[in-house]
């Protein structure tokens, strides 16, 4: 217990120490804004890993709920007249909503029938954005009116920064402290075995609904602060292309390791950027990096660094 209690302020530490220190070494705002891009992405990130590296359930829609979120901060005050902020909240109540009503029967699944079933989901999402063009301007997107609290709104890529990485940092210091409650040490089990967990007493169902609600309102507050951090929001957001972006996210990094999903989101938002000098290769090259990071981190990058650490102090 005082090892994880001690990893988990660790954790918290560096994070705090990364972001509060990161912009003395930034050279301009296209920098600040890549920085940005990391925090939002790697928040989505940790809601998805509490879904599938904590509780073991496979998600391939989840990008359904970061547009849900993108688009509740789009629509709200265009077409309903609210503040951006109430409509950042309605967002992430209807993606809960949302997820509890449709987990209750897909949850029921496993393995490839439930990755398909939450795919049908994203991609239902997806088609009812890009179809009812009246309320959210179809396949074109459409503009998101700034964010505004008492007077002051935020905008450009040095506040966007800040705001996105406080959200980081308590969306983190949230996942680190559920993994020690009764619930995460239930999710755990589930991931272990669904039927040891049944035998211990869990409620198998309920979990993995709680599961995956949390995960999709960690995904809809992420496509909130992207849609407001932009200005903008199109379909892609809640595209099957950038479902499979999370769950490399999650992946890359380490399953159940919420500082795997902040480097993972930080290495698959970051690479791209430094692999242009490669011009009309650079897809085939991210590709290769990840190829060759999975075949020899096969647990993710977070928990292999930590294991081949702990055997370098022995």
């Amino acid at each position: 217990m005082r090892a994880r209690l001690g990893h988990r302020y660790v954790t918290l530490l560096v994070l705090a120490a990364v972001i509060a220190l990161l912009p003395l070494v930034l050279p301009s705002n296209y920098y600040f804004r890549v920085a940005s891009l990391v925090w939002v992405s790697a928040f989505a990130a940790i809601g998805l890993n509490i879904l599938m590296g904590n509780a073991g359930q496979v998600s391939l829609g989840h990008a359904g709920f970061f547009g849900i979120g993108s688009y509740a901060a789009a629509v709200g005050p265009a077409h309903l007249g609210i503040p951006s902020w109430i409509a950042v909240l309605v967002g992430a109540v209807i993606s809960a909503l949302l997820a509890y009503l449709v987990g209750r029967p897909i949850l029921r699944l496993k393995g490839h029938y439930l990755a398909i079933a939450t795919l049908g989901l994203g991609v239902l999402v997806a088609m009812v954005i890009t179809t009812e063009s009246h309320w959210t301007g179809g396949p074109d997107g459409m503009p998101v009116a700034k964010l505004t609290l008492f007077g002051w709104r935020a905008s450009g890529s040095n506040v966007w920064y800040w705001i996105s990485g406080a959200c980081l940092l308590l969306g983190t210091w949230l996942a680190l402290n559920l993994n020690e409650t009764p619930t995460g040490r239930a999710f755990r089990a589930l991931h272990d075995s669904e039927v040891a967990a049944r035998v211990a007493g869990i409620d198998v169902a309920r979990f993995k609904l709680q599961a995956f609600v949390i995960a999709a309102v960690y995904a809809s507050l992420a496509g909130s602060m992207l849609a407001l951090m932009n200005g903008f929001a199109n379909p892609d957001q809640a595209g099957f292309l950038h479902s499979v972006e999370l769950v490399t996210m999650v992946v890359l990094g380490g399953l159940g390791s919420v500082a795997g999903a902040i480097v993972g989101a930080a290495v698959l938002v970051t690479l791209p950027q430094v692999l242009t000098v490669f011009q009309e290769y650079e897809n085939l090259m991210l590709g290769l990096v990840i190829i060759v990071s999975m075949i020899f981190m096969r647990d993710g990058i977070v928990p292999t660094v930590s294991r081949l650490l702990a055997r370098a102090r022995t």
